[in-house]
């Protein structure tokens, strides 16, 4: 029975629903946020801005120590590691349904949710592109998907246990139930390497003591800073546009603009992720970023230049999301590519800290920016200035870097199982 199994396990498609999965149980910390600020805030009688810091520190560890994260999941096995993670994850929320303090919060679910969440969002990207040699691209886009839409499941039945239970009640259960599930779903995997029995060194790669010194590394995070910039600015600030362009009300297909766009938002950003790895599977990731990081740029362009009309507000914005939400498939597949699967976790938790660069440039700044000037339009002038500048990068530099990178040509293309 037991060797059935774990027969079974050893499929890569088993290994990728799991990953799936364990990306779901974690992401409603980060995109139902927006529904705790408004009773958080009354309890613990603080204001939003004191309050959002909490959201801050929850991307900024999730991000910062991913570079640590990975190294555990490479060192110890991602059952192990993600099960820790899964278990911080819920813990952040039950705790943080008994804070009576903004401190208390911070630590709950800001430092264990970040922590928590970090350590499976890396470690199963990690996983995927070591079984996925073949096809990076589209299997780190199914698991980064599960992470982008996985909160859909969750954002209605939070919100009417919210109104029916308020929200001590519904972080308890909440937060047992996804940490729960998670650290279900983690007893599953398993590494290539525990499969065949091989040790790590049988597969090809180097790690960070290398990659750190190579200029397509520093290429490919200050793209994905770029990047994260303009994606992060939109998420962190739409609230903001909408209202100052008078949409967030008004009535899009019997809905109010704003949530309509942000749940179809919510949909494209994770459909973009699967569709545009498996595009790069086939036409090159170079290629691939060119198209996608272009489409993001035209459709930034588009939408300021008709975001006053609430129809094409809802549209255009899900085909901005449909240009930025790739990154999270194509730079990670694009990193194995070419510094190998033997790292694969600890050297994409590098790359991974541009996501928080990210957050902070199209966070804070982008708004002392809007601050400062008065407008949003040189706020999206410097989002679509970073998109196509990401673009050309991508074609005319990254293209041409990579294949002078010795390590490229000795990554076999066979996959482990």
């Amino acid at each position: 029975m037991l060797k059935s199994i774990e027969t079974r396990l050893a499929s890569r498609r088993v290994q990728l629903c799991l990953g799936v999965l364990c990306m779901m149980s974690i992401s409603s910390p980060q995109y139902v946020w927006a529904l705790l600020t408004k009773p958080l805030g009354a309890q613990l009688n603080v204001g939003l801005a004191e309050l959002q810091v909490t959201f801050s520190i929850l991307i900024v560890l999730q991000t910062f120590f991913s570079p640590f994260q990975g190294y555990l999941v490479d060192r110890f096995g991602p059952k192990n590691l993600l099960s820790i993670g899964a278990v911080l994850t819920g813990l952040s929320w039950v705790l943080a349904s008994r804070a009576d303090t903004i401190t208390s919060l911070y630590l709950s679910y800001g430092l264990l949710g970040g922590l928590g969440t970090g350590i499976v969002y890396v470690g199963v990207v990690g996983q995927v592109v070591k079984w996925f040699p073949d096809q990076r691209g589209f299997a780190v886009g199914m698991v980064a998907a599960g992470y982008g839409m996985g909160a859909i499941l969750t954002t209605f039945p939070i919100s009417q246990s919210l109104t029916d239970h308020g929200h001590q009640v519904t972080l308890w259960w909440f937060g047992c139930l996804l940490g729960g599930l998670g650290l279900l779903f983690a007893q599953g995997l398993r590494s290539p390497q525990e499969v065949k029995k091989d040790s790590e060194s049988d597969l090809p790669g180097v790690g960070p003591s290398v990659m750190l010194r190579t200029p397509v590394f520093w290429l490919l995070f200050a793209m994905m800073t770029m990047m994260s910039t303009s994606g992060l600015m939109v998420i962190s600030q739409m609230g903001a546009i909408a209202k100052d362009y008078q949409v967030a009300n008004a009535l899009v297909f019997g809905m109010a603009a704003l949530p309509l766009a942000l749940t179809i938002d919510r949909m494209t950003n994770g459909l973009t992720r699967p569709f545009f790895g498996w595009v790069s599977d086939r036409w090159g990731r170079e290629n691939t970023m060119f198209i996608a990081f272009s489409l993001e740029a035209l459709a930034m362009l588009a939408w300021i230049s008709t975001i006053d009309s609430p129809v094409l507000f809802v549209l255009l914005s899900g085909v901005v999301f449909f240009g930025w939400g790739e990154i999270f498939s194509l730079f990670p597949s694009t990193l194995t590519d070419t510094f190998g699967p033997q790292h694969a976790t600890t050297n994409y938790g590098f790359l991974y800290m541009a996501q928080g660069v990210g957050s902070i440039i199209g966070g804070p700044v982008a708004a002392m920016v809007h601050a400062s000037t008065g407008s949003w339009l040189p706020v999206f002038a410097l989002m679509i200035g970073l998109d196509a500048l990401a673009a050309g990068l991508a074609l005319w530099v990254l293209k041409p870097l990579r294949r002078k990178t010795p390590l490229y040509s000795q990554i076999p293309m066979k996959p482990p199982c």
